[in-house]
Order: C-alpha cells, then sequence, then structure tokens
C-alpha cells in the first residue's frame, strides 16, 4: 500500500508537475492519482522510474512510501 502523504511531499519537492511524472512511467495523470490514492497498485517498473525522478535512493525511504502497512 503507498503512503500517500509521503509520496506527494516527495513530489511536492521535486517540483515536477504530476502530469509530466505520469507520462515519464507511462500513465495518463488519472492512472497515477489512482495510484498515489491506492485504487490501484503500482508495478514495480513504475516503481522504479518514480524512485528514479524523486530522487528515492534510501531503500528505507522508499519501503516506507511504497510499501507501507499502513
Amino acid at each position: 500500500m503507498t503512503n500517500t502523504a509521503l509520496l506527494e511531499k516527495r513530489i511536492a519537492e521535486s517540483g515536477l508537475k504530476k502530469s509530466y511524472i505520469a507520462k515519464v512511467i507511462g500513465l495518463s495523470p488519472y492512472g497515477l492519482t489512482l495510484k498515489i490514492r491506492n485504487t490501484n497498485e503500482f508495478k514495480a517498473s513504475e516503481i522504479v522510474k518514480l524512485c528514479d525522478l524523486l530522487n528515492i535512493t534510501d531503500p528505507e525511504e522508499k519501503s516506507a512510501i511504497f510499501f507501507s502497512s499502513l
């Protein structure tokens, strides 16, 4: 389960627009929103691309964002 608050914070800090992020990882902006809000799950390949885009290199931070047990 994605920690929506942590992911939204990282996106805001990056200065990137969600529409750009969605395009780079191969989703529509709406599709990205559904995944951020936990309606749909991120694929492993999407997580890798998001981590590259958002410069998430710490494995603990990656786990806290994408594999949360909230």
